[in-house]
Parts: C-alpha cells; sequence; structure tokens
C-alpha cells in the first residue's frame, strides 16, 4: 500500500509523519539562514493544516457511475472520502503548499480509484467517456509543476483521480538481457529493492525516489542524482503500454528500433494528457560492488564547470558529479553536519583555515561532489582520471568524508523546507540546462532575473545554483532561490519570480524544464519551448487519442 492509503504521508507538504529535518546535528544553519533572511524562528507566519480545516462539495460524480466503479474495481478500490479527496488535489510544488497552508483548496477531486490490473484501467476510461469524467493519474503525489490539479473541473461531470499504487509488482527480470518490467504504478524503494534482490539496480534515484512511482518517472522525463552515469529515465526506457481513451498502445520489447517515428518517445513525457502508463520494461545494471564519493573544492564556480565538462569530454564517466555555485557551497557548508566529537570539529576548522589560506574558501568556492559506482577497478580507473582533470584546474580534492555526508542525507533538505514555509520564507526551486558554450552566460541571466524579481518586491534573498546532471554537449542548472514571503501576497511575489525566471531561461537559451516535466505551472511557455508548429503537432497527438479531452486537461499543453 502507498503512504496516501495508509495516513502516513504528509499530504500538505514533503515525506512520511514519521520524518522530520534534523537541525541539531546542523547548529549552523539556522544562524546562517538567520543572518541573511532576517527571520526568527519563534514566529510562525502558518501554521500545519488539519482536514477539516477544508470544507469539501459533494463529490459530482454521477450516482451511476459512481456505482459501476464499485462493481468493476471493487468497494475498498474506490473512495470518495475526504481523506483521500483531499491528498489527491494537490501535488507538492511551492504554490501546492503554499496554498494549503493558506488554506485553499480550490479544485478538489470528487473520486480516487485504485486499478489493480490493466483491464480495470481500460474499464474506468471507458467509463469516464461516457459520463465526460475528468482523469488525473496519480503516481506517488510528488509533482512539482501542478501535474494533478484539476484544472477546468467545471467543464465535466466530475473529476477521478486513478492512483496506480496498487498496480505496484515487479513483473519480471531478464538476467540475460539486463531488463525488467514493471507495472508503473510501484515506488521507487519497492523497484529497488525487487531488482536488487536479483542482484540489479536500474540507478534511478531522483530526490522524490521514496515518494514517485515508474509510471510518474516515465511521464515527466524525470533525472535521479546518479542521472550523469547511469542516464535519465528515457535512456532506460526499452518499451511501455499506456492505455488512452482510444485503446491501448503497446511498444515492442526492442533495444531500438527503424520502424518510423518513436511512438515511444511519444508517451515519454506525456504527462498523462494522452493515457495512463500501465507498464514498462526497463534497462537495468548489475548492482555496483563499490559506491565511492568523493568532495572537492575549486577556488571559483567557472573552474569547477570547465572540470567537468572535460571529465564528461575525455569519455570518464562519474555516477554523479555536482558542483554548486558559491552561494549554494556557503549553503553546504552552513548544512553539513556538525555532530561528532570535539575532537572531530576541531581538526575540520582546522582543515578549513588551512584551505582559506591557500585560497580555497567555502565563502567563496564552489564545491563539487563527485561519486563513482561499479566494479573495483573501474571505479579507481574512473576516479583517478577525473581527480586528474580536476586537480588541472584547480580543484582540491577533500576526499571521502564530504561525499559520504551528502549521499547520506540526501534527501532530507526537501523536509527542511516545510519548516521554512511555516517561518514565512519563499523557497523554491527551477531547473533548465544548454549547451557548454552558454551554460555560464544563462547562469548568470537567469540568476539576475530571479534576484531582480525578488528585489521588486522590497526583499532580499538568497539564490543558489548547481550543475545537477551533466553531458558531454552541455549540463543542467538547478536554482533554489530562498526570500521572506511578502505578507498578502505570498503566492503573487512566487509567481512573479517564476515568470522572470522563466522568461529569461527562454529569452537566454535554455529549456524550460530538464527533469521536473511540464504540467500546467512551464505550460504558458510551450510554445516558446517547441515552436507554433511543435505545439500543433502535439494538440493533434492528443486530439487523436483523447478525443473528448478527459486526460488531466490543461497540463503540458497551454
Amino acid at each position: 500500500m502507498s503512504d496516501y492509503e495508509e495516513g502516513k504521508s504528509r499530504w500538505w507538504g514533503w515525506g512520511n509523519l514519521d520524518k522530520t529535518f534534523d537541525l541539531e546535528e546542523r547548529e549552523n544553519l539556522l544562524p546562517f539562514l538567520m543572518e541573511r533572511l532576517g527571520f526568527t524562528p519563534d514566529r510562525q507566519h502558518f501554521t500545519d493544516p488539519t482536514l477539516d480545516e477544508f470544507t469539501l462539495p459533494q463529490p459530482r460524480i454521477p450516482d451511476e457511475a459512481f456505482r459501476k466503479l464499485e462493481e468493476t474495481l471493487g468497494k475498498d478500490n474506490v473512495s470518495s472520502q475526504p481523506f483521500h479527496r483531499i491528498s489527491h488535489s494537490m501535488g507538492k510544488s511551492y504554490r501546492d503548499l503554499l496554498r494549503w497552508r493558506l488554506r485553499q483548496l480550490e479544485r478538489p477531486v470528487d473520486v480516487v480509484v485504485w486499478p489493480r490490473e490493466e483491464r480495470e484501467v481500460i474499464f474506468t476510461l471507458d467509463l469516464a467517456k461516457k459520463y465526460n469524467l475528468m482523469v488525473i493519474p496519480f503516481g506517488g503525489g510528488s509533482s512539482v509543476t501542478g501535474g494533478v490539479e484539476a484544472l477546468g473541473a467545471e467543464r465535466y461531470s466530475g473529476v477521478i483521480s486513478v492512483d496506480m499504487a496498487r498496480m505496484n509488482r515487479l513483473l519480471r527480470v531478464d538476467p540475460t538481457s539486463h531488463t525488467a518490467t514493471a507495472q508503473a504504478g510501484i515506488q521507487g524503494p519497492d523497484l529497488e529493492e525487487g531488482l536488487n534482490a536479483q542482484g540489479f539496480t536500474m540507478g534511478h534515484f531522483p530526490e522524490s525516489f521514496h515518494h514517485s512511482s515508474l509510471g510518474g518517472w516515465i511521464v515527466t522525463r524525470s533525472a535521479g542524482r546518479m542521472s550523469t552515469g547511469y542516464g535519465k529515465i528515457e535512456d532506460m526506457v526499452i518499451s511501455l503500454k499506456m492505455a488512452t481513451p482510444e485503446g491501448i498502445i503497446s511498444t515492442k520489447r526492442t533495444p531500438h528500433t527503424a520502424a518510423g517515428p518513436s511512438l515511444l518517445d511519444l508517451c515519454i513525457g506525456s504527462e498523462g494528457t494522452l493515457g495512463i502508463l500501465t507498464e514498462a520494461t526497463m534497462r537495468i545494471r548489475p548492482y555496483p560492488n563499490v559506491f565511492d564519493y568523493h568532495g572537492l573544492i575549486f577556488r571559483n564556480f567557472p573552474a569547477g564547470v570547465s572540470a567537468i565538462r572535460e571529465i564528461l569530454q575525455a569519455d570518464v564517466l562519474p555516477a554523479c558529479i555536482r558542483l554548486s555555485d558559491r552561494s549554494e557551497t556557503a549553503l553546504a557548508q552552513a548544512v553539513r553536519s556538525t555532530g561528532g566529537s570535539p575532537l572531530k570539529r576541531k581538526a575540520e576548522n582546522m582543515v578549513l583555515r588551512l584551505l582559506a589560506s591557500r585560497g580555497y574558501s567555502f565563502d567563496d568556492g564552489a564545491f563539487m561532489v563527485i561519486g563513482f559506482e561499479g566494479e573495483r577497478e573501474k571505479v579507481d580507473e574512473t576516479r583517478a582520471a577525473a581527480l586528474t582533470i580536476c586537480r588541472k584546474l584547480g580543484g582540491f580534492h577533500l576526499g571521502t568524508s564530504p561525499g559520504k555526508q551528502w549521499y547520506r542525507s540526501r534527501y532530507d533538505m526537501p523536509y527542511f523546507r516545510d519548516m521554512l514555509l511555516n517561518w514565512g520564507i519563499m523557497v523554491d526551486t527551477l531547473e533548465t540546462a544548454t549547451t557548454w558554450d552558454n551554460l555560464l552566460h544563462l547562469y548568470g541571466e537567469v540568476r539576475r532575473a530571479i534576484r531582480e524579481a525578488i528585489e521588486e518586491g522590497g526583499k532580499s534573498g538568497i539564490i543558489a545554483c548547481h550543475v545537477s546532471h551533466s553531458y558531454k554537449e552541455g549540463a543542467s542548472l538547478y536554482y533554489t532561490f530562498l526570500a521572506p514571503m511578502e505578507e498578502g501576497n505570498e503566492l503573487g511575489q512566487w509567481l512573479r519570480v517564476k515568470r522572470a525566471a522563466t522568461d529569461a531561461i527562454c529569452e537566454y537559451g535554455g529549456t524550460i524544464t530538464h527533469h521536473h516535466g511540464v504540467g500546467y505551472e512551464h505550460a504558458p511557455w510551450m510554445e516558446r519551448e517547441v515552436g507554433r508548429e511543435g505545439l500543433r503537432v502535439l494538440q493533434s497527438l492528443k486530439s487523436t487519442l483523447d478525443p473528448q479531452g478527459i486526460m488531466n486537461p490543461g497540463k503540458l499543453l497551454p
């Protein structure tokens, strides 16, 4: 069962109720943020909402349609209970989490269903066509682009959220071909556990890993923390099955084909606007014998960027390589664990002073995490080649301790976002990608646009960025921005910053999204991304597979 089914999930925020962000082990973090953002943690701007603070309208789905769902899927797999309706009505974007705290639930779904097999998905789509019901596929609920919200619900007789959590089986592992087939609703940890038990991994670990599904990854073109080495999700998909309102699309289980334009690629990234992904066959890798993560510090961000480019273009392939700019390096230093013995902390401070004397500062430098996975001999060879290039470009090797600390805490930061929101701090992320020749220019222009949009509201903030996923041809830039909220204009403030940043991305040669998908938050910029004719092609495809427009309307297409 999913966390939403069991009531474990923090539906108004990130993750599970039994996990919080540990501030005691990071005693430098709050002073760092308080100094730069001017807030006090003892003042609560918001409190966490409760279910009884939301008044839900009666479900609008016709009684006959509801009864038929119960008859075919089973009463235990159909619910219009308030918890299920509320928890499936928004995702985990900043806009979503802010509206929870403002007690604004504008578009609740009417019923949640949990199909257990493909025929039940097909039945649900057929019923939706007959009764003019909107259908919203739901994977893990971790969308940060508005991907699960019922836009335009008034044009339909009701809204069905199709939660895929019970289509969660790993169907087969082929050790000869190194492929695995699974139902689309399987969650990240369950998929990895099943593969690991047979000596394999998929190597896909997004920040949402514990709260997202295989199908969700595929339809949003997700990237994992180790995508530099393992590839993005679209690099892993061999074949898939998708139920559309007009029938099943099933692509062949072959490594490649020359049989016309790729139907596989048309389904990948479709965000539930064409149909519901039910099953996928994926490339898998042998489970690594070695996990070897290191930290480095560069004197400046451009030097680190050059190091990444040279590493990738020399055919040296780390599993993971991340480079933080000056602001994020200072933030990373504040976030690092301050636990351990006084002797250990004294030694760390001595190292920091030594580094500063040689021109390496966590206040002005660029911090890199680089990781290697696989067989020992190959790991040693790849690490030696990568570190040689880093040293040539001025990188100082800090050893394995910073890399291990990052690896241990790599899923923690979203939990801190909820605390910051309640303290009245706007905190959000956005990502883009471009080629190496344009990377630093794009980096500076987007950063400038975010800063000016924040300052327009009379605030100052923190704008941090890191290179998150890298290729021979270029890389992704991942921004985090924080600023005190404008009281009474919290949503307007965020929207101003979002528009300014995305306009700058379009103007200066970036893509509007590298791995979070489009949803409705990026949809207004899709024509600038793909062009008018490209948009017509996508709209024609939707009209063919979903002529009544019942599939997740308002997402992907403006």
